[in-house]
């Protein structure tokens, strides 16, 4: 039997790094900038800058980072944890190729094989933004509980479950959670004009990219902490607001459109 696993790395409920995103970043450290990475992976710039940005919010810091100088004038390289990333990867595919062949043949029979047994282990979302952070307070209401999340040293959002929830997660000061957050529920502001709101959540951060559709725009904030926050807007309020990379921008976000997720 030839065995080819799929190995991933996932957080709950979050977009998993599986084997072409880790080609994206062997690309990105081979050809020193995103646009080479992806014109060698055959993908968009877009979706390459997506795909980082999705790593980097998964593990909780950068994967890649900025070069000055040197004999190509600057660039793009991996971070000593995106390189460790690579490494790792690599290991447990070489792992689990020999567990497999342990497995294989004491499931014979059972009509089960080690394939379905690890399928449980990736998980997908449709939810654009996933932060992990830890859980730092939690305040009980009558019906749903506040759930306070640091997604980094500078930045913590605040999301409202209901207090069963708070129980079925097993939810307390301390433990790894995941906020998920559409990007249609992220609404954006100048920072200068965002100072007074009854939003819950007020998330300061830089615009680090910008692309617009026919309708649309994606926006995508750089938060701190080498993660990033994305929102959809219609074309009109990006060009009312006139946003572009570089400005400072506030993104506000319901505390009850923020969903919790646990390992």
């Amino acid at each position: 039997m030839s065995v080819q696993p799929q190995v991933s790395f996932a957080g709950p409920h979050a977009s998993p790094i599986g084997a072409e995103r880790i080609r994206l970043l062997e690309a990105v450290g081979r050809e020193g900038s995103i646009s080479g990475a992806a014109r060698s992976v055959g993908v968009t710039y877009k979706a390459a800058w997506d795909a980082i940005d999705a790593m980097n919010n998964l593990f909780g810091r950068p994967l890649v980072e900025a070069q000055a100088g040197g004999k190509r004038g600057g660039g793009t390289a991996l971070t000593p944890d995106g390189v460790r990333l690579v490494a790792t990867f690599h290991r447990l595919q070489s792992e689990m190729v020999r567990a497999f062949q342990v497995l294989e043949p004491e499931l014979n029979g059972t009509g089960l094989s080690a394939a379905s047994l690890m399928w449980g282990f990736f998980m997908r979302t449709s939810a654009r933004n996933a932060l992990r952070g830890t859980v730092t307070a939690i305040t009980d209401g009558a019906v749903n509980a506040e759930v306070t999340l640091a997604i980094s040293d500078q930045t913590s959002i605040v999301a409202i479950i209901t207090r069963d929830s708070v129980r079925d997660l097993g939810l307390f000061p301390g433990r790894a959670a995941t906020a998920l957050i559409k990007a249609p529920f992220v609404i954006l502001a100048p920072a200068d004009e965002a100072k007074r709101t009854s939003m819950r959540n007020r998330v300061e951060g830089v615009v680090s990219r910008r692309e617009d559709g026919a309708v649309n725009s994606e926006i995508t904030l750089d938060i701190g902490g080498g993660k990033t926050l994305t929102a959809i807007i219609t074309l009109r309020s990006a060009d009312d607001i006139g946003l572009k990379p570089g400005d400072p921008a506030c993104a506000l976000v319901d505390a009850s459109h923020i969903i919790l997720a646990v390992d």
